[in-house]
């Protein structure tokens, strides 16, 4: 089973990119370091409910989704101008 923070950390990352924001820009809204964010985005850091339960109305997800080990929501480039298309 893969490590729950990495699979935050990549939940994370993939619903910014379907909102068409750069780390800078949707980060921007908490006033946190972009290198901080990034580490949680890589699975680096373990982060609380109380920040991921903002994340997920900043995101209009459901907080669930973060913990959804789904193999496809993988992101590998690192340029939101290759945004993912809606499926």
């Amino acid at each position: 089973m893969e490590d729950i923070q990495k699979v935050i950390g990549k939940n994370l990352k993939y619903y910014r990119y379907k909102s068409g924001l750069s780390q800078e820009k949707f980060y921007g809204q908490f006033g946190l370091n972009t290198k901080y964010l990034a580490s949680i985005e890589r699975g680096e850091i373990n982060v609380s409910v109380l920040f991921l339960s903002n994340l997920a109305q900043l995101l209009k997800i459901d907080i669930r989704e973060f913990f959804n080990p789904d193999k496809s929501r993988n992101i590998t480039s690192k340029r939101i101008d290759t945004k993912l298309k809606e499926d």
